[in-house]
């Protein structure tokens, strides 16, 4: 590469990243509040997934960060181990297991996870960011919708509802910021040149900015309080950060690493994040110009590193990110560069941008969240796959009230199990066929017959008269079990005292005539 090439994509990189940092910023502040957190934990994952994960990838365009497919089990995993600490633990623990996943090349199994499963997955996770964002979308603060009446400072701006004080221009800020990431995408607001270069979470932050100033100015008695804004702790030095990521106080949390529930929030986490950012690998795949792929088996061990990093020094759990990973793509970068820079920029605001940072409404990163789940929960999605039929409707289904009824892990596992049962009611339906012509008798394998299929023959074989003639056709069948060829040869070795003339077709005969006629084809075109 000579040095114009170079500056080039260098160039390209510095965009992007810069570009991939104001779609990442908003969306790590958003998931740490929805989560139940520090806002200051979502920057330290952001801050891992660019600075720790990008470097250990082997995809050049994918980008890490905290992922709102994971705020369930974060606020599930909270709820039952009762810290934010013993959770960190889990977090460590599932980077480890991310990590041992990769050792064992495992990254090839998550191709066998049914696409229906992993859509109802994917729309229970966005129907729960929903219904645990209005709260906050209404100026609801700490979800406690059972409020009291308002007091008389807050009684400026906001009405008295049966689930308590709504905010008006909490609603108001959130109608806005939904209407500006539903027309951000419409073809004729692409048309403007502003609207290309500004991410829209990029633009319902500045809305919420804006409106907090403007009403501190007009009138500070309805604009956001403390309470309804971003609250990052201000940081003047690394001495600062380490404090604030309590790096000293974490040994004692190790003691966690024995405890049971740990460890079940630690693999229901590194599966589901597993799948999350091998599904986010192949979607940028697809939309990579040069499709080039990504090694899974490296991408799950980067991807345990940061966790575990991430866990050791209090971030939320880390996936490969679809929606950043699709504005780095959209952005032109070329390399793992762009991802660099974002973790830089993100570094960089936590120092510098901090009393910016704070002045954004809550209601607006609820708004995005929302637009997040509307997308994963779309109604074309619940019509698309009903279209396709019972077979994978059903493990979607399935997976979507087995998530929302117990939690993330079981859900799944009930998905797969449904996939699994379908399959094999599938496979096993009618694998043997009888066909009658006169005293003439056709008995067809139509598919690989297990043990199962020992009562179906059976009740076929006492159907056959003495003195008829059976074909036994089983050209089309790779296996067939050991019980059922048995019976097959206890009633050829009685069929001649029967006086009944039996013919049998194997597997083999049939390779044998495709290798003739494949030959014969071979000869005729040479």
């Amino acid at each position: 590469m000579n040095l114009r090439a170079f500056f080039s994509t260098f160039q390209r990189d510095v965009l992007a990243g810069t570009v991939v940092f104001l779609v990442a910023l908003p969306l790590c502040l958003g998931i740490a509040n929805a989560s139940g957190v520090e806002p200051f934990a979502g920057l330290v994952s952001g801050i891992v997934g660019g600075l720790v994960v990008a470097v250990l990838s082997g995809s050049r365009l994918s980008v890490s960060g905290p992922a709102a497919g994971l705020v369930v089990i974060v606020v599930d995993g909270i709820a039952q181990l009762g810290s934010f600490s013993a959770f960190l633990a889990a977090v460590l623990l599932s980077g480890m297991i991310q990590f041992g996943f990769g050792m064992l090349k495992a990254g090839r199994f998550a191709a066998y996870v049914p696409s229906p499963v992993i859509k109802g997955m994917l729309a229970a996770i966005g129907i729960l960011l929903i219904v645990k964002q209005f709260p906050l979308a209404l100026g609801l603060f700490g979800g406690q919708a059972a409020a009291n009446a308002p007091t008389a400072a807050q009684a400026a701006g906001t009405i008295l509802a049966p689930f308590g004080s709504v905010s008006l221009v909490a609603c108001a800020i959130t109608l806005l910021s939904l209407a500006i990431l539903i027309g951000w995408e419409t073809r004729a607001m692409r048309r403007f040149a502003l609207v290309r270069m500004v991410p829209a979470p990029l633009a319902v932050v500045l809305l919420g900015i804006g409106a907090t100033l403007l009403l501190h100015m007009l009138a500070p008695s309805i604009a956001p309080a403390a309470e309804h804004r971003v609250a990052l702790p201000p940081l003047e030095s690394f001495a600062a950060l380490g404090v604030a990521l309590e790096w000293a106080d974490f040994g004692p949390h190790f003691a966690q690493l024995v405890n049971p529930d740990v460890w079940r929030v630690a693999i229901t986490l590194a599966i589901v994040a597993s799948l999350e950012t091998l599904l986010s690998l192949e979607a940028v795949e697809q939309i990579d110009p040069e499709r080039r792929p990504a090694p899974p088996d490296r991408e799950l061990k980067a991807q345990g590193v940061g966790n575990l990093i991430a866990g050791a020094i209090g971030g939320l759990p880390i996936t490969s990110v679809i929606v950043r990973s699709s504005a780095n793509v959209h952005a032109g970068a070329q390399s793992r560069l762009s991802a660099i820079i974002h973790g830089v920029l993100l570094l960089v605001s936590v120092f510098a941008l901090t009393s910016v940072i704070n002045l954004i409404p809550l209601s607006c990163l609820a708004a995005i969240l929302i637009f997040t789940g509307l997308k994963l929960a779309k109604p074309s999605l619940f019509v698309a796959i009903a279209k396709q039929g019972f077979a994978p409707f059903a493990p979607f289904i399935v997976t979507l009230v087995g998530v929302l009824a117990t939690d993330l892990l079981i859900g799944i596992v009930l998905g797969i199990l449904c996939s699994v049962l379908l399959a094999l009611y599938a496979n096993l339906r009618r694998p043997i066929v009888l066909a009658q012509h006169g005293d003439h008798y056709l008995l067809s394998f139509r598919k690989d017959v297990s043990f199962l299929g020992k009562v179906p023959l059976k009740h076929y074989l006492q159907q056959i008269p003495d003195g008829a003639t059976l074909i036994v056709d089983a050209t089309r069948a790779d296996f067939v079990d050991h019980d059922v060829r048995e019976l097959l040869d206890t009633f050829v070795a009685d069929a001649p005292g029967r006086g009944i003339a039996v013919e049998v077709r194997h597997q083999v005969r049939a390779q044998a005539r495709a290798a003739r006629g494949w030959s014969m084809r071979r000869a005729a075109t040479e």
